[in-house]
């Protein structure tokens, strides 16, 4: 036996619970102590032996064939972002010593050109750590702001849950995102403590984190309940920033001369006026400066 985590085997085992009989062409006869498929159903839809799916499940065997990955994956119905996930667990790489966590850094030349984006803007780390934002990203979203994590923030902070007019489809996404982010590197302290956190606060993250979806975050629309301009649907935007390790461009953007595009530029020019603090510091100021 092996002391490494065995994350093939709690993989398998959290997708095969999603699977019903019925979406596999089996007849429910009742009787199931555990959602989802039976080891063994799994085992004969793919075309293996019990006792070898058994010891995938189990951690005794972790370097099987791709062939029989696929087989697996076919059954348990996964698609190509969830194949590939599926494959890079069971490949055999060597452990790498825990790292200290990575100092995230915003190149000046972005940070520089945040203020000058016409649309809400913001960089965003691995962990979706907010780094830098310009004051039209703080105007949509007050914890769009240095030092925010949006994780914590969707999961956490009624404010910001009800902004989201699909809150679960926002949080599934930032789940399955997170999980893909890091991939088999679940060794790094930062990523420890952020899952263990909202593991702990968060019944919804734990429910979500258990079904090892995994997903890039495309360009979909986002649906927003915004107090000051009620309703409006925007595209969020996300481009690597070249030179960094993970660290990403976020842009919210709508549809040209859509009522939304009016709403966002509504907010923009509020934005563009904030009042003084008593330091004589504005909110742009400090929203436009990088994490040190």
């Amino acid at each position: 036996m092996t002391d490494k985590p065995n994350r093939l085997g709690e993989y398998l085992r959290a997708r095969r619970e999603l699977v019903t009989p019925e979406q596999a062409g089996l007849t429910d006869v009742g009787g199931r102590r555990v959602p989802g498929l039976r080891r063994e159903e799994v085992a004969m839809l793919a075309g293996i032996s019990v006792d070898y799916y058994l010891r995938l499940e189990r951690g005794r065997d972790r370097n099987p064939s791709a062939q029989v990955l696929e087989s697996i994956a076919r059954v348990l119905q996964l698609d190509d972002e969830h194949v590939a996930y599926l494959l890079s667990l069971a490949s055999d790489k060597p452990r790498r010593p825990r790292r200290r966590p990575r100092e995230e850094t915003v190149p000046a030349s972005t940070v520089e050109l945040l203020p000058t984006l016409p649309h809400p803007a913001f960089v965003e780390g691995r962990y979706f750590d907010v780094l830098a934002a310009n004051a039209a990203a703080t105007a949509l979203s007050p914890r769009l702001a240095v030092g925010r994590n949006q994780l914590l923030d969707v999961f956490l902070d009624p404010a910001e849950q009800g902004l989201h007019l699909d809150w679960d489809g926002t949080a599934r996404c930032y789940v399955a995102s997170l999980r893909q982010a890091v991939g088999t590197d679940t060794d790094d302290q930062r990523f420890i403590e952020l899952v263990g956190e909202l593991s702990v606060a968060s019944p919804r993250f734990r429910d979500l984190w258990h079904r090892h979806d995994v997903a890039n975050q495309r360009v979909t629309p986002v649906l927003f309940d915004h107090p000051q301009v009620g309703q409006l649907r925007v595209h969020r935007q996300r481009l690597a920033i070249s030179g960094t390790d993970g660290i990403t461009l976020v842009i919210y953007h709508a549809d040209a001369g859509s009522a939304d595009a009016e709403k966002l530029a509504l907010l923009g020019s509020s934005a563009l006026t904030p009042a003084p603090r008593p330091d004589g510091t504005t909110r742009a100021d400090s929203a436009a400066h990088p994490s040190s």
